[in-house]
């Protein structure tokens, strides 16, 4: 493996002809005599994209088929650019894409972008607080609109330009926002149908609030912290780190009794509304029934029995706090318990507390609630607890539990339905759960108190003799629509009426949900949507299996009665090379633009300061930075990285990725250049063609064995390319160049290669392999496969491009003989090896004779 520590910066060759954007570059040039990222990756995807390569309107190919391919990319957030997960994600759909492509399907990846609610807000936020001095409050919601769309238009052009450079071959025409109008009136028309069969309701629950944010936020926006004991942590809003990770016990008076309850968090119990034991616990059996009185509100609370109450856990005895607590909630259903909202959504404590918490911040009530506990004698101690703390992804704020009528989708009939046309069709993929637990999935919040985002079509009707604190919603595609709804619902005149819409957003997963079909048309009955839906397939990380695959197929069976793929590929995440998740603050999350070209440590600690990470997240990112990077990143190329990238096992393990994997990888792009030069200067100066390879004849034993092992390799990769095993096709196809071609083949073969069909099979098995490589390693493919085609067979038809040639298939080889060779390499060195399986030992032949060395090294 070439590592990082022992790289040397290599000289970097222009391509300096004039080729205006859109036009073929000129490969009659003179071949540069090493290998250069800048030279190869320039002028090829102008002219693909011009010439319509990507679009399946484009489908005039010699060897089409009547199939089609269809997928969408998931869409990356317009929050900033793309990270190296989201370049795995390209390298895998698009060496699926243009694998199909070449087999002569019609294929369709539409690219698009996600709006991402909070995430956009809270960096726009950022920005503006930081650039303005200004809060999101001191602007109009349109004002603070306008804020949004051009961030999204400075960052979505970036996502595309990374999209473009990673060499993705996307149909642009039809690129897709999810906030565009067409994108929107399909949003609409979706909540709109829920709410018509009952799918959508209002209600009061228990929700995740971000206070911090202002807003409800998504389980996939919670992160769970695991604390052992006590810790002092950072929170928003707070100048001192806030104690977590520890139970206090109190107690509440019981006539002549005293019941000890234990917490973590003693400042909701300003909201207990009883004490809850489990009914067979034998140190509770005679204050069943009983009631205790709050020592701060003189409230009267009951003593209940319930066997969800853990006997083992703390004193046994738990305070039910029903409006801030999940568990206590369910609780509070089962014995019919009143909630009372103690918390505001700023994290402030409010009125029900009394004048001497009222507006204090919550985790400063804390400490203040346990000085007040010791004052009366109920105090009982405190001691370090393990729990899982809930923290925002957004703001690093603590996740405050509130009680808030919200709009929810019902899961658990979605889901059912869903797993019926699952099991039907048996096209599907089967997820690693029972049918019981996607089944009883809770309800869905979908609403959140953010300006960005699709507004929801529902409105608060207002009638002329309506008590003032009723509420009555209808919903609509239009405020006219939802007008005559109410007109027709409640009996009374349109204009009677006044209306006013929910200022709430619906969540982001709720529209992305849509996107297989929405990207298509959906709710029109497009062409687009009659001949490529359902997607054929949907290729995404595994950590996305409930939080977006799942809603899409409730959503995509619930609205269009058909699931919204036939297959589902996931792939592994892919981590920092110690093992870490990648995170900003962590400074490991690169960019595959630096990959791909390069950078100095200097300007990727300019890029940490730029960012949104407070002070003492940069210090720690950019310190991450020199240790990791002490020499910048060097430049490895696309096809260098995206070819590292599909060697990884897609299933199983996350993928530990380093710099010096891709580095060998460029390394195989320098080998492949270098033979590629070998291989011109043996056929000479291009005035005749090369034979067709079954036209071929002698063979000597020598071109039987490389022959055969291009039939093996083809076979390989057919094989794996059809159950997505990519690493293995990857695996296949550097042993078959590396190992086979270049360590056996041309060094048996240096004298004799002046013989017409030692050439003519050497070109086959070079162009062969070009083509076979060119799903993975587009832009080198198709520079070395150009300078090639002035020798090509005269029977062979022409093709403008490498990308849309046919990907070669065993039925179009002719399998030659397997035969058994000794091959004398050099000093006694000896290597017996048959077609039938990969050159054993083959990486021990390293000896190269001098002719060789000018070429390979």
């Amino acid at each position: 493996m070439c590592t990082y520590s022992k790289w040397t910066e290599k000289e970097a060759v222009a391509y300096t002809a004039h080729t205006p954007p859109g036009i073929k570059k000129d490969t009659s040039l003179p071949f540069p005599s090493s290998y250069s990222p800048d030279y190869v990756e320039s002028s090829w995807y102008q002219w693909w994209e011009k010439e319509g390569y990507f679009s399946p309107e484009q489908h005039k190919l010699t060897h089409a088929v009547d199939r089609t391919f269809s997928l969408c990319i998931p869409p990356p957030n317009v929050t900033g650019t793309l990270h190296l997960g989201h370049a795995l994600t390209v390298a895998v759909e698009d060496a699926l894409v243009r694998w199909r492509r070449m087999q002569g399907c019609r294929v369709l990846w539409v690219p698009g972008c996600d709006h991402a609610g909070i995430a956009t807000q809270s960096v726009v936020e950022r920005r503006l607080l930081r650039e303005q001095g200004k809060q999101r409050q001191d602007f109009t919601r349109e004002e603070f609109l306008q804020e949004v769309w051009r961030w999204k238009n400075e960052k979505g052009e970036e996502i595309y330009h990374q999209l473009r450079r990673l060499g993705a071959s996307l149909d642009w025409q039809r690129a897709c926002f999810t906030m565009d109008p067409a994108f929107s009136r399909a949003v609409t028309e979706a909540f709109v149908r829920l709410c018509d069969s009952g799918l959508v309701y209002r209600s009061e629950a228990l929700i995740n609030w971000s206070c911090a944010l202002q807003s409800a936020i998504s389980d996939i926006e919670v992160d769970s912290k695991e604390l052992s004991g006590q810790t002092m942590l950072s929170v928003p809003g707070y100048e001192h780190k806030v104690e977590f990770g520890t139970m206090v016990t109190f107690a509440y008076p019981v006539e002549d009794y005293k019941v000890a309850v234990s917490t973590t968090r003693p400042e909701t119990m300003l909201g207990d509304v009883a004490v809850a034991v489990h009914p067979d616990d034998p140190r509770y059996q005679a204050v069943h029934g009983k009631q205790c009185r709050h020592p701060f509100t003189n409230r009267l609370m009951p003593i209940i029995t319930d066997p969800m109450v853990d006997m083992q856990l703390g004193t046994g005895a738990v305070k039910v706090t029903p409006a801030h607590d999940h568990t206590d909630f369910l609780l509070s259903q089962r014995h019919s318990l009143p909630r009372i909202t103690v918390i505001g959504e700023d994290g402030t404590m409010n009125s029900h507390c009394g004048q001497w918490l009222e507006g204090v911040k919550r985790f400063d009530a804390r400490q203040r609630v346990v000085d007040a506990l010791t004052e009366r004698k109920l105090f009982r101690g405190k001691k370090d607890h393990s729990m899982a703390l809930p923290i925002c992804s957004r703001s690093g704020d603590i996740i405050e539990p509130l009680l808030k009528k919200q709009w929810f989708v019902r899961c658990g009939k979605m889901a059912k339905k869903a797993i019926q046309v699952s099991l039907t069709s048996e096209q599907i993929f089967h997820l690693n759960t029972s049918k019981s637990e996607v089944c009883n999935v809770i309800d869905w919040c979908i609403s959140r108190q953010l300006w960005w985002g699709h507004q929801i079509p529902a409105y608060q009707v207002e009638l002329p003799d309506s008590p003032a604190k009723q509420e009555e919603w209808v919903w609509g595609r239009s405020e006219e629509e939802a007008r005559q709804r109410a007109a027709v619902k409640y009996g009374v005149k349109p204009e009677a009426i006044s209306l006013t819409q929910d200022p709430d957003v619906l969540d982001t997963w709720f529209s992305s949900g849509l996107f297989p079909f929405a990207m298509l048309g959906w709710p029109q009955q497009t062409a687009d949507l009659q001949h490529f839906y359902p997607n054929s397939i949907l290729e995404t990380g595994s950590d996305l299996i409930f939080f977006w695959v799942a809603r899409m197929v409730m959503l995509g069976v619930e609205l269009t009665d058909q699931l919204p793929f036939k297959q589902v590929l996931f792939h592994s995440l892919v981590r920092d090379k110690h093992g870490r998740k990648m995170s900003k603050s962590l400074g490991n999350v690169i960019d595959p633009l630096d990959v791909i070209h390069g950078i100095s440590l200097e300007r990727l600690q300019e890029k940490v300061k730029e960012g949104n990470l407070d002070p003492r997240e940069q210090a720690v990112a950019m310190e991450a930075q020199k240790k990791d990077f002490p020499k910048g990143i060097p430049q490895c190329g696309t096809d260098a990285l995206r070819f590292a990238l599909c060697s990884h096992k897609m299933q199983g393990e996350d993928i530990s990725l380093s710099i010096s994997q891709v580095l060998s990888c460029r390394h195989f792009c320098n080998k492949m250049w270098q033979t590629l030069r070998f291989t011109l200067g043996a056929l000479g100066d291009g005035t005749a063609s090369v034979e067709a390879l079954e036209e071929l004849h002698p063979l000597s034993s020598m071109d039987r064995w490389i022959c055969s092992r291009l039939y093996s390799t083809v076979v390989q990769c057919e094989q794996n390319f059809e159950a997505y095993e990519l690493h293995t096709v990857t695996s296949a196809l550097y042993s078959f160049w590396v190992h086979s071609l270049c360590d056996v083949y041309l060094v048996r073969n240096v004298h004799t290669l002046a013989r017409q069909v030692a050439c003519s099979v050497l070109y086959h098995c070079v162009s062969t392999s070009l083509t076979l490589l060119s799903p993975f390693m587009p832009f080198i493919t198709e520079e070395l496969w150009q300078r090639l085609q002035p020798f090509r067979p005269q029977t062979a038809p022409a093709a403008a491009s490498l990308s849309l040639q046919p990907y070669p298939t065993s039925s179009q080889l002719v399998r030659p003989p397997t035969p058994t060779l000794r091959i004398n390499i050099s000093r006694g060195l000896s290597l017996h090896t048959r077609a039938s399986a990969p050159c054993q030992d083959a990486s021990t032949v390293q000896i190269w004779c001098r002719y060789l060395n000018a070429f390979f090294r």
